[in-house]
């Protein structure tokens, strides 16, 4: 056995037995961890004037202006070099949006929104320049036994037209109710199943029938033209110069039947044929098709905001605690009839910003006082984590303080709630999800049970540690960029993800500030024996469960 990893799992065995009494220092200082900061926080970061916080956008802007403010008056150090503002790392983030976009059949220009959509991500950097005589009409474009719309027919580099949605085997496919979940995702299963073996074909360009195209709000259309954040990082530049399998195009169904003219039918008669003989009608029809669209390069303004606290100990400093929580959400609801227009983002991840502000503030009046930690905290809110944790991301590919020398990552993401398993219940309110603190140390789990034996004694939940969690929660929030690296972390969670999740109703008026303020009392004390005791917590264990998607 290892003699390195003998002493220092003796040493945090000794630190262990001297939390078995409360730390009066840590006890001290922790004052600022209280409701009543944590509402005059939030009330200000999930009010209507910051519009959700949507990365790139005016509300975010103001938020991470209020929290550099925040930092400032604290006492906190910006320790950004080589930046106009040393409390703000600029995050590289891009989109490419389309500029234009043309669709014309037998020389007739379309409208665009009106006829037909061109979704922005079957469209490559270059741009579209599509010209075809044909179309190949494949309905359903479904491939089994007993019914197979692509059975003879070449598909390579053909302009193909299908219908969106529907299988004339399977009436109850096209009838399921939108909140049957089960039947929905069966339905979407089977269509990306359907798009695969066309895929399969090589066509250059997928028309998609749209019946209820000239239903659909034109924001909703609108809306598909923006290109998602990336960082504009080498993978990104590798993945963009990779065209799509093909293009796609949404249409109308008067669209459609403008393509079929020269087969003498339409669309009606073609749905009426299949609907009835349970038979494919594939067919190619005469047309000349262009589809043609431009793309466009566009930086987005957003950043990290980032506030140093600088250790007391000289041969401790260097080593560097990271406590962070994503301040951006959603933004604004798109549609221009809601009534609500704003999604708050109160609890996600408004909490989490106000948990880190306030363990900040603790951490920082320690230090005044003369008792500040041991070991140096970097006090970070990300952007980008609504985008696919791109601000996370991007510090870890471009850390402020090395690597090798960041202990452990305590992430807040949802604090400020009860969820949907704790409702109703004797223990709602003294409870916390506490996601990956095993998952790489076990020096660093046990330390975080064992400071919630000695100060808060919450119920630590650890249903989302299970590999096979279906929601796949450990990969969805910024801890799993300081995991990727090997750096051990906690990630706090409530669970809540049905109530107002993503909606206009995650508002202040719904948070339960003492369950916050508890649940940040217990990531405040784990911070305080991380900075102070006498060695790192060890990473002795390797995730070994892959990623299977993130939100």
């Amino acid at each position: 056995m290892n003699k390195k990893f003998i002493y220092t799992s003796l040493a945090l065995a000794l630190s262990f037995g001297a939390m078995a009494q409360q730390d009066k220092n840590a006890m001290k200082f922790s004052a600022p961890v209280n409701k009543d900061r944590a509402y005059s926080h939030l009330s200000i970061l999930a009010s209507d004037e910051y519009e959700g916080r949507e990365t790139g956008k005016k509300g975010a802007w103001m938020a991470a202006e209020y929290i550099k403010k925040q930092f400032q008056s604290f006492g906190l150090v910006g320790p950004v070099k080589n930046s106009k503002d040393p409390y703000f790392q600029k995050v590289g983030l891009v989109s490419y949006d389309l500029t234009s976009s043309g669709f014309s059949i037998n020389g007739k220009a379309l409208q665009a929104y009106k006829d037909f959509n061109v979704p922005n991500g079957t469209v490559p950097v270059s741009g579209l320049n599509i010209s075809a005589n044909e179309v190949v009409f494949a309905g359903y474009g479904i491939s089994k036994e007993g019914f197979d719309e692509l059975n003879g027919l070449n598909l390579e580099d053909k302009v193909v037209m299908i219908f969106s949605a529907g299988d004339p085997t399977n009436p109850q496919a096209a009838t399921a109710q939108s909140n049957d979940r089960a039947a929905m995702r069966a339905a979407m299963m089977a269509r990306q199943k359907a798009l695969g073996e066309i895929a399969k074909r090589k066509p250059k360009a997928l028309l998609i029938i749209d019946l209820n195209f000239d239903k659909t709000p034109l924001w909703m259309k609108e809306a598909g033209a923006n290109g998602r954040l990336m960082l504009k990082n080498e993978a990104t530049a590798a993945a963009i110069q990779k065209s799509p399998a093909y293009a796609s195009v949404t249409i109308s169904k008067s669209t459609a039947d403008e393509i079929l003219k020269s087969s003498g039918t339409n669309i009606d008669a073609l749905v009426k044929k299949i609907t009835e003989t349970v038979k494919p009608a594939s067919q190619v029809v005469k047309a000349n098709i262009t589809i043609k669209a431009e793309k466009k390069e566009n930086e987005v303004r957003a950043e990290n905001v980032l506030g140093f606290l600088e250790g007391s100990d000289p041969k401790l400093k260097n080593e560097v605690l990271v406590v962070t929580g994503h301040y951006d959400h959603i933004g604004l609801v798109k549609d221009p009839n809601a009534k609500d227009k704003v999604n708050n983002g109160a609890d996600d991840d408004g909490s989490g910003t106000t948990g880190v502000l306030l363990l900040a503030e603790a951490f920082s009046k320690a230090k005044k006082a003369g008792n500040g930690p041991k070991r140096s905290i970097l006090f970070m809110t990300v952007c980008g984590e609504e985008k696919g944790l791109l601000g996370s991301e991007w510090y870890s590919e471009n850390p402020v303080f090395a690597v090798e020398n960041t202990i452990a990552n305590l992430n807040t993401d949802m604090i400020g709630r009860i969820g949907e398993e704790y409702l109703g219940k004797p223990d709602s309110a003294n409870y916390v999800y506490s996601i990956g603190s095993y998952k790489l140390s076990t020096d660093l789990g046990k330390l975080s049970e064992k400071v919630n034996d000695t100060y808060t004694k919450l119920k630590l939940d650890y249903k989302f540690d299970d590999p096979k969690d279906p929601q796949q929660i450990y990969y969805r929030s910024d801890h799993y960029n300081f995991a990727k690296l090997g750096i051990p972390v906690i990630f706090y969670y409530d669970g809540m993800l049905e109530q107002d999740y993503h909606q206009p109703g995650d508002e202040v008026s719904k948070i339960n500030f003492s369950l916050l303020a508890k649940r940040a009392q217990l990531i405040y004390y784990t911070a305080w024996e991380l900075a102070n005791m006498p060695n790192r917590p060890v990473v002795d264990k390797k995730d070994e469960t892959p990623p299977r998607g993130r939100n």
